[in-house]
């Protein structure tokens, strides 16, 4: 037997509403809608199912035996609909009880936790995976809809019409230098005098390794490179132990501040990375994503 058109969801939960309080008025007044609106959605519904539900004396409508087994059957109708749009949702990463978060290694230092901290504020039954790796990677990810939303370096490679940005900071390039370094105690450095020391840099798809690829352009040599590496904190240690230079991001500058000198380079080479949220349009009214993104707006604000 075909399901008669009339026969709707919204009907039935206007029904419930009237068992429930068993009079028109407080039925209307809890649904926010008029006595003849609850009245036509009762008798739309004895039209589709083609038999009665209630029995008239006077003003008042008596539920008969019907109404009772279609409320009983209603209300798990209406809680299996609940369950699947709340699980169909989180199948598409709407208003999921986890968020995934994808993040460059040297965003960890400081704004990642601080983003976080805000989010669980403002939703503290989220958990909240981290992923951490290059601005190609996580792009990738994201695209998937592996990630939920993915703070990186903003450049043209990431520009993609299924994605929308929101910037958050902007950070310049410096030349990284163990502290026994010659060019340790400069207020600024010449790249171009460095062209026979030897470099450690990051793999391809990392916006620095990118960015210090230009750097070096500018400079008019291709550096010496003793070994790559695929995050920011064991390229640091490698040249806190003196193994090589390296051209890094000045908010990594708190990690091994000790060993580790954070030196400008002179304004011929000046490059800064601007550091964004990243999420596809897709998702810009799930309310996660709405609540880091409101968080994001203000640490921008703050930076």
């Amino acid at each position: 037997m075909l399901i008669d058109e009339e026969l709707t969801l919204k009907k039935l939960e206007v029904f419930l509403a009237f068992m429930r309080s068993g009079n028109l008025a407080r039925a209307a007044s809890e649904l926010q809608t008029s006595n003849v609106s609850v009245h036509r959605a009762i008798h739309s519904l004895e039209s589709a199912l083609r038999c009665p539900l209630f029995k008239h004396e006077g003003r008042n409508l008596i539920p008969l035996e019907s109404a009772y087994m279609l409320e009983e059957k209603a209300q798990k109708l209406i809680q299996d609909a609940q369950e699947m749009v709340r699980l169909t949702r989180e199948a598409a990463g709407f208003g999921a009880e986890r968020f995934k978060l994808g993040a460059l290694y040297s965003l960890t230092v400081k704004t990642v936790p601080q983003l976080i901290m805000g989010l669980k504020l403002r939703r503290s039954e989220l958990n909240i995976d981290l992923v951490l790796g290059s601005n190609v990677d996580l792009l990738y990810k994201l695209k998937n809809m592996e990630l939920d939303a993915i703070l990186i370096a903003l450049d043209d490679s990431v520009s993609d019409p299924d994605c929308e940005q929101l910037p958050l900071f902007s950070d310049d390039i410096f030349l990284a230098a163990p502290n026994d370094s010659p060019f340790a105690d400069h207020t600024e450095v010449d790249l171009a005098d460095l062209r026979d020391q030897t470099f450690i840099t990051l793999t391809q798809g990392y916006a620095t390794f990118r960015d210090g690829e230009r750097v070096f352009q500018q400079a008019g040599f291709e550096p010496k490179v003793a070994m790559q590496v695929k995050d920011i904190f064991t390229l640091l240690s490698m040249v806190s132990s003196g193994v090589g230079y390296a051209l890094l991001p000045g908010r990594v500058a708190a990690v091994y501040e000790n060993r580790v000198k954070l030196i400008p380079l002179q304004a011929k080479y000046h490059l800064q990375q601007h550091i964004g949220v990243v999420f596809l349009k897709a998702k810009e009214r799930d309310p996660n994503l709405l609540a880091l993104l409101a968080e994001c707006r203000m640490y921008s604000r703050q930076a």
